[in-house]
């Protein structure tokens, strides 16, 4: 997951040394670090958080996210992280940093969690799609070592069987956990003896697995299995977010349990918008960034504030454009949105004023808004 800009807030960074490198496809390789003593507070996190790397790559600094692979009860920070091709920052991180070397790493964040519930019997299914496996793996180590009563269903897709990261890791836990984790292969360019397991992870599929993997339920005779499902969690790229989110959601999942995670910028909302907004034109905007105040006048409010707002080329951050990173977060101090559903926020955050500039429809002829958050 890799942010454009940085966010508005400050990021705690701190150096730590690289302890262990894996290559473990021709494109994903594995980091772990070493967290000294004096530092164990700081990087304690829960499953489906993730870090920020600060690192220098043909003579320019980056600074991208990355989700962790690690569970808690590991006590250590362990990352996949895929090169998108020879010429990206990734290759210099994967390829030319060397065990010892110290790196700039944040502290761990992010709201890609669940509750933990470890004396409920619960039913939690896992989607991903190539890296997004990282997150997920968090989760499922965390859920089957504290839960001892849930269990896990991972749908995964890759182009081909060679390019799956973590197969081993994920093999060794399905044979850790085989009584209550199964994991199913899914290949879009690989030609498989049950065409059930060929192609891409999308709405049609899940119509499939409900019907061919999710039916019988031997814990009830009268139910199936998806009928049982408490939580759902999916990490990939844009279109299969949306495409398998709205295929849980209408087959009776409810949008509060369905979380996911995006890797890559995507300009849609996840969820169909469901209501019409009266139109306004020549709308004043004020608003606070990186210490800096600005005015502007936005045309008309058909397009989301964030969307308007770099569209005037200013410098907002950002990172997926669709209610989930919260790199938009900012506060209203003036003036009327309406917040479109989001995977970010909390209830209570909302009630504070706190808003996602990605997800709001301008309803009043002024606002102004502080992305500094103070």
């Amino acid at each position: 997951m890799e942010n454009p800009l940085s966010k508005a807030r400050p990021i705690e960074f701190h150096w730590l040394k690289l302890a262990k490198k894996q290559e473990l496809t021709k494109s994903v390789f594995a980091l772990e670090f070493e967290i000294p003593p004096f530092l164990q507070s700081q990087f304690q996190f829960e499953a489906g958080q993730y870090i920020t790397l600060k690192y220098e790559s043909k003579g320019e600094l980056f600074q991208n996210d990355f989700s962790l692979t690690s569970a808690p009860f590991e006590n250590k920070i362990t990352l996949g992280i895929k090169i998108s091709s020879a010429e990206s920052s990734t290759y210099d991180l994967c390829n030319t940093t060397k065990i010892g070397d110290k790196m700039q790493v944040s502290e761990p964040r992010g709201r890609f969690t669940v509750v933990s519930k470890p004396h409920e019997f619960r039913t939690i299914l896992g989607f991903a799609g190539g890296i997004g496996i990282t997150p997920i793996l968090s989760h499922f180590k965390d859920i089957l070592h504290s839960e001892p009563r849930t269990r896990l269903f991972l749908f995964y897709g890759n182009r081909k069987s060679e390019e799956i990261p973590f197969v081993e890791e994920l093999n060794a836990l399905e044979k850790k956990y085989g009584n209550r984790l199964q994991i199913f292969f899914f290949y879009s360019q690989e030609v498989t003896d049950d065409h059930l397991f060929h192609g891409r992870l999308d709405e049609k599929k899940v119509r499939l697995i409900i019907n061919q993997i999710l039916h019988l339920d031997d814990t009830d005779e009268e139910s199936t299995i998806w009928d049982a499902v408490d939580e759902v969690l999916i990490c990939g790229k844009g279109e299969m977010i949306k495409s398998l989110a709205n295929a849980c959601y209408n087959n009776g999942i409810p949008k509060k349990n369905i979380h996911f995670e995006l890797f890559e910028e995507f300009n849609e909302d996840i969820y169909p918008v469901e209501k019409e907004f009266p139109l306004l034109e020549n709308i004043e905007v004020d608003f606070k960034l990186y210490g800096n105040k600005y005015t502007t006048e936005l045309k008309n409010n058909k397009v989301k504030l964030l969307q308007q707002l770099l569209m005037e080329e200013f410098p907002v951050p950002y990172s997926c454009k669709s209610g989930i990173c919260g790199s938009c977060e900012c506060i209203l101090e003036e003036g009327e949105v309406e917040l479109l559903e989001n995977e970010y926020l909390t209830e209570t955050e909302e009630n504070s004023g706190r808003i996602l500039a990605c997800m709001s429809v301008i309803l009043s002829k002024k606002i102004k808004v502080n992305f500094d958050l103070n």
